[in-house]
């Protein structure tokens, strides 16, 4: 059973800065891509960020709405991905969710909400202006 568990979240001004963090824990299968989603009141959940490996290769990818402020990365040996969150505006306050998935996905394919098998909780992140 794989258990995603977010920290990080919080209360902050515009401009400021966050660090999320998605701690992967129990046993399982290998775990080969990793995302970051979010959901505002009133809207759907959308893709932030995914970080995908295929073989030795390691891709990164953003949604427009965070390309340049935001930055996700991983610890391998801590079996956490980091989501580091630069130049916050209000429009990024949200529920954040962690997603995992065993496969080695690519493209359009991180992307997508359905292509995830295991899901943390969830982390409130606001942002004042």
């Amino acid at each position: 059973q794989v258990q995603l568990v977010e920290s990080g979240g919080g209360l902050v001004q515009a401009g400021a800065s966050l660090r999320l963090s998605c701690a992967r824990n129990g046993r399982g299968f290998s775990i080969y891509t990793m995302g970051w989603f979010r959901q505002a009141p009133g809207k759907e959940r959308e893709f932030v960020s995914a970080i995908s490996w295929r073989w030795s290769i390691r891709s990164t990818y953003y949604s427009d709405s965070v390309k340049g402020r935001f930055t996700i990365s991983r610890d391998n040996a801590k079996n956490t991905v980091y989501l580091q969150m630069n130049s916050l505006k209000p429009e990024d306050t949200a529920v954040y969710y962690c997603a995992a998935d065993p496969d080695a996905m690519t493209g359009a394919q991180v992307m997508g909400i359905m292509s995830y098998d295991y899901w943390g909780q969830g982390i409130q992140v606001t942002v004042s202006s």
